[in-house]
């Protein structure tokens, strides 16, 4: 007898083939999550505000030191990029909330076991979640760069310019600082897990240390402070040529984040959610 063809398999109704793979998954998850909750987005507006604050107040002082009496501190015509990368040494640390509470939330509230059975792979949950923290706070920090430019410009007057390729690179280089120090935030996070803890941590690494290093005016003590991610990140906004070329700066912060991400996923994998 001859054989009758059999039907390949159906899909049952409603049942569409997966177009993505786990990882793709993962990253919509960590978005969706993002951009769900009211905190994310009182976090950018508070950036805003504190960069248009910032920014202002820089100009102001721009100003000021062009038209007093002291020719000794006259910085003469000041680029709005420069204000706005000036504008990130205190900006940054609302910013970088978005990298912290992306991970110390979920372990506050114990909904991190939620993520984790839907992504068993834990390595691939901090991933993600890096990703998403990446790209959020570097589309944050282009639009916190467009408002610091106009905040500054009108401010600094006949003592100001904003030549638009030199202040779009300021601002896309601003938004890169912020996107790094947002993953560091998040690999910081994942290895310490409360918030609070991870914020002293971040301020130790980011300001009080380095300045601390710098202030006995020691070589190498300052060479040290130099190697630290917000002084390299600095290094890097201001395209210093010493003590090292403002890309060094960048890869020192990217080496920095990328040993908290490190640390953040050898600690997951050690202790229970």
């Amino acid at each position: 007898m001859t054989a009758l063809p059999t039907a390949a398999p159906t899909r049952p109704a409603g049942r569409l083939a997966p177009t993505s793979g786990p990882f793709t998954g993962a990253v919509a998850a960590e978005w969706t999550k993002l951009w769900s909750v009211r905190s994310t987005w009182w976090t950018v507006l508070a950036g805003a505000l504190t960069m248009a604050a910032t920014a202002a107040q820089l100009a102001i002082y721009a100003v000021n030191d062009n038209t007093d009496d002291d020719p000794t501190v006259n910085p003469g015509i000041v680029g709005a990029g420069e204000i706005v990368t000036g504008s990130l040494e205190l900006t940054q640390y609302v910013v970088l909330a978005l990298g912290l509470f992306a991970i110390t939330s979920e372990y506050a509230t114990g909904t991190i076991r939620t993520t984790l059975r839907c992504t068993p792979s834990r390595g691939r949950v901090l991933l993600a979640k890096a990703v998403v923290v990446g790209a959020a706070t570097f589309l944050v920090g282009l639009l916190l760069g467009g408002i610091g430019a106009a905040a500054a410009r009108p401010v600094l007057g006949e003592w100001g310019r904003a030549p638009l390729g030199a202040t779009a690179r300021d601002v896309v280089a601003s938004a890169a600082y912020l996107a790094l120090v947002g993953v560091l935030a998040l690999g910081l996070a994942a290895a310490l897990r409360g918030a609070v803890l991870t914020l002293t941590v971040l301020l130790a690494l980011l300001m009080i240390v380095p300045l601390s290093l710098q202030e006995p005016g020691i070589a190498v003590l300052t060479r040290i402070a130099d190697a630290f991610p917000g002084v390299a990140g600095n290094h890097f906004l201001t395209g210093d040529t010493e003590p090292y070329p403002a890309a060094v700066g960048l890869l020192l912060l990217a080496g920095w984040t990328a040993a908290a991400l490190a640390l953040g996923r050898w600690a997951m994998a050690r202790r229970d959610a």
